[in-house]
């Protein structure tokens, strides 16, 4: 059997993060929705799976992976996560905030998708820091714990929200959520296609809500695809 055609979106993400940029192109979800076959991305997608499987080829013999995410240690990965990932998140959001209300108040009357623009980040952007604090205070130095119990073959103590589990299934609900509203965004922005006649903060809140898009996407993927399924397999091992 061709081991290939059961390979997931995820899974070609997560082997090469370079790919990541063609299912963007193609609009394809790889983080939230990536646990799909090729087929079913290409035909929910609209494109012909023989140019994908092409196109992924050619990402395969031009660039070699990046980082190898998939075998860094849990703990690494989770400090990776919030120096980079969380960091930017918290630095970018008061600037999207202020460029999203000013650029809605010169021109909301004339757009109204600004105004509800400036409406669904602000929401995300208050979804998204409380999200960030509960990864930060309770689920990731959980895991920090049990890369340290397998290294030192110590047991360790079940937590108040019992198995891993459930904090992880809450994690990925918020995460559908900030991909719900991203989505929404975009598709109101037109994919962050400017007016001719647009001002330059205009230009640039489309500019950086894709470049934070883009961010979160590749943010989610390490958690939904990489770190939270290997942090259930440690948990798991540990306790049988």
């Amino acid at each position: 059997m061709n081991t290939e055609t059961v390979k997931t979106v995820a899974d070609y993400v997560t082997e090469n993060i370079k790919n990541a940029h063609l299912f963007k192109k193609h609009g394809i979800d790889f983080c939230c929705g990536g646990g799909v076959s090729l087929a079913q991305a290409a035909e929910k997608a609209n494109v012909s799976l023989e140019i994908l499987e092409k196109e992924l080829q050619q990402t395969e013999m031009v660039s070699s992976p990046g980082y190898d995410y998939k075998n860094w240690k849990l703990d690494f990965l989770t400090d990776h996560i919030i120096n980079v990932h969380h960091h930017y998140v918290e630095e970018n959001i008061p600037l999207l905030i202020q460029y999203s209300a000013r650029v809605a108040k010169v021109h909301g009357r004339q757009r109204p998708e600004l105004i509800k623009i400036q409406q669904l980040f602000t929401k995300v952007a208050q979804e998204l820091s409380a999200h960030l604090r509960k990864e930060e205070l309770i689920l990731f130095p959980f895991i920090k714990k049990l890369v340290k119990a397998q290294e030192e073959a110590t047991p360790v103590a079940q937590p108040q929200f019992g198995k891993i589990d459930n904090p992880i299934k809450m994690m990925e609900t918020e995460h559908d959520e900030a991909g719900a509203i991203f989505k929404e965004i975009a598709d109101l922005s037109d994919n962050y296609t400017c007016p001719e006649w647009a001002c330059n903060t205009y230009k640039a809140l489309y500019s950086k809500l894709e470049e934070f898009e883009n961010d979160l996407h590749h943010h989610v993927h390490l958690e939904n695809n990489i770190l939270f399924p290997k942090a259930i397999q440690l948990e798991r091992s540990l306790t049988n």
